[in-house]
This record gives C-alpha cells, sequence and structure tokens, in this order.
C-alpha cells in the first residue's frame, strides 16, 4: 500500500514537469521560422482566402496564448490535434510509428544489460588484469563514439562490404534498412513463408541498428558495473565470507552482485532519454520508420501539433521510465523502503 502511495506522488510531481514540457516546446515549435501552411501549399497555386481558411481550420489565426490553452483543453480530452503536413489526427500517427521505436529502444537495452553486466562482473573479478584494461577500452570508445558513426560503420562492414570471411557465416550480409515487424503476418512480407522465418527476418534487420543504439548503453553499463563490484568486492560482508571460505564464485554471485545492481538500475532509468534521442538518428541511418523520422519530418515541415504530441509521448515515457526505476529498487535491495518512518 505504501508504495501504491508513493508511485501515486510520483506521478502528481511529474504533472509539473510535463506542463513545463508543454510550454518550452509550444514556444519552440511556434516562435521558429517558417510557416506551416506555406510549406503544406508549397508548388501550389493558392489565393490569400485559401491561407486563411486553413489558418482558421487549424487555429493559427488566434493569438499564441489561446492556442496553447486551446491545445492542453484538447490534451486534457485525449486529442492531440490534427497534422497540418498529414491531414491525419497526431495520435494515429505516432501509434503507426511508436511500435518500431519501442522496439528498437528496448532490444537495444537488452543488448547492452546482456553483455555489459557479465563484462562488468568480470573486468571487476581481474582487475588491472589485461581483460579489465581490455573492458576499460571498449568502455571509452563506446562511450565516446555517436551511435550514427557506429551505425554507419557497422553498414559499411557488414552490410556493403562484408569481407569473404564474414560471407561464409550464415544470414551475411545484413540488411541495412528498413525492419521486419514481428506483430504483422509473414503474408504482409514477400518471400517470408511462417512465423518463424517472420522472427529471424526480424532480428536479422534489428540486429545492426540495435548494436549501434545499445553501444553507448553497453559501455555507460559496463563501466558502473565494474566501479560497484570492486566496490561491493572490498566490503566487510565479502571479507567475512571470505574468511568463512566461502567459494569466489558464490561471493559473486549471492553477496557482491545484487548490492551492485541499485546504480545500475538508476543508469538504465535515466539514460532513456539518451536512448529515445539516439533512436531518432539511428532509424534515420537505418532507414526505419519510426517516432525518429517521423519527429525529424515534423519539425522540417513545421508541423507544430505534431512536434507538441511526438514531445509529450516522448516526455511521458522518460518520466514513466523514471518512476518504474525508482519502484524498482525496493525489489533489488531490501534495504529500500517507502513511506516508513525511521
Amino acid at each position: 500500500m505504501k508504495l501504491l502511495k508513493y508511485a501515486i506522488y510520483r506521478l502528481l510531481q511529474a504533472i509539473p514537469v510535463l506542463i513545463g514540457i508543454s510550454v518550452i516546446t509550444f514556444l519552440l515549435a511556434n516562435l521558429g521560422p517558417g510557416d506551416p501552411v506555406s510549406l503544406m501549399l508549397q508548388g501550389q497555386e493558392h489565393s490569400e482566402e485559401l491561407v486563411r481558411a486553413i489558418e482558421q481550420k487549424y487555429g493559427l489565426d488566434k493569438p499564441l496564448h489561446e492556442r496553447y490553452l486551446t491545445y492542453m483543453a484538447g490534451l486534457l480530452r485525449g486529442d492531440l490535434g490534427q497534422s497540418i503536413y498529414y491531414q491525419r489526427p497526431v495520435a494515429s500517427l505516432m501509434l503507426d510509428r511508436l511500435g518500431p521505436t519501442l522496439l528498437l529502444v528496448l532490444s537495444a537495452y537488452a543488448f547492452a544489460l546482456v553483455t555489459a553486466i557479465p563484462l562488468g562482473i568480470v573486468a571487476a573479478d581481474r582487475r588491472n588484469e589485461p581483460t579489465d584494461h581490455a573492458s576499460r577500452i571498449a568502455a571509452l570508445v563506446g562511450v565516446s563514439t555517436p551511435s550514427f558513426w557506429i551505425g554507419i560503420v557497422l553498414i559499411l562492414i557488414f552490410a556493403v562490404w562484408a569481407p569473404w570471411p564474414l560471407r561464409t557465416i550464415p544470414g551475411l550480409p545484413l540488411p541495412s534498412s528498413g525492419l521486419v515487424y514481428p506483430w504483422r503476418p509473414p503474408s504482409a512480407y514477400r518471400g517470408i513463408d511462417g512465423h518463424l522465418e517472420l522472427y529471424y527476418q526480424t532480428l536479422r534487420h534489428l540486429l545492426l541498428p540495435m548494436i549501434a543504439l545499445g553501444t553507448l548503453q553497453m559501455a555507460t553499463i559496463m563501466r558502473v558495473e565494474r566501479t560497484q563490484m570492486i566496490e561491493s568486492l572490498q566490503g566487510e560482508y565479502v571479507k567475512l565470507a571470505r574468511a568463512y571460505g566461502v567459494p569466489e564464485r558464490k561471493i559473486l554471485r549471492k553477496h557482491a552482485f545484487q548490492v551492485a545492481q541499485l546504480p545500475i538500475i538508476t543508469i538504465v532509468g535515466l539514460n532513456l532519454s539518451t536512448a529515445l534521442g539516439g533512436a531518432v538518428l539511428v532509424e534515420t541511418v537505418f532507414n526505419i520508420n519510426g517516432m525518429g523520422q517521423l519527429f525529424i519530418g515534423a519539425i522540417q515541415q513545421n508541423d507544430y501539433q505534431l512536434v507538441m504530441g511526438v514531445t509529450m509521448m516522448l516526455g511521458v515515457l522518460f518520466v514513466v521510465g523514471v518512476i518504474i526505476t525508482d519502484i524498482s529498487y525496493a525489489y533489488v535491495d531490501p534495504r529500500v523502503t517507502y513511506g516508513e518512518q525511521e
């Protein structure tokens, strides 16, 4: 019950944050250069009456504060407005593009966690040995390299060039664009027969963008995991366990590992915004029709309704991710409680 109260409290705290996001985004989208009506009618003959009719349809003839209040009133009703460029409801556009972005971000996080945690543990267990030095260099390179550049290099190596030793591996060269969606029927794609083939092709198309987006997360998590494991292995409870003759593997698994995971949860939650931002560029590199390409197109077309919708959606995802991260503390570390008096 106390955990539920804490979750409700955090959700209430998120309301001013989301209002702040909406105000800043609305001002940036509406006060920037360019006119969405002119872009929409570009290359077409139009009269002043048509321009005024379109402005009146989308409320662009009203003062800025009235337009913001009208937008927020619609938002409270669940109406994200109408896209000026696509002539479709913003909610419908985002729903079509949300699936690919979530698939990319979640798979990148899965790749990062599966690789970073074991590497961080090995590096801490073999501190100052060649394995530790190699992992630290890999982490430094991963943190310093932009996701889109990693994506371009992966495309050149595994999709374009694919040298002879790599071409002998089944499944290579890998596709460099698009994405096969596992939730669509196999009949929607040419040459795919059955769900197993559909999942296999999804994995092949997802592998390169997943690695490109997940490398930064992997490097960050690996560095934190190594640091926390070294600190845990130097704790008094670990020294006591060693004095009692507990095997080193059991010390790593049972005594040091769980205590070291609390900062990892924090990193995963706070890096969600970085992953969502990186997904915009990675989707562009690999031509994935997700929220990233939708957002870039909305900015180019000055489609402020769509810019607002995508920004608010990403803001909600980030805030919910942070709240879930905070609640997860209590399940990882029993010392963490919410709402209890000392």
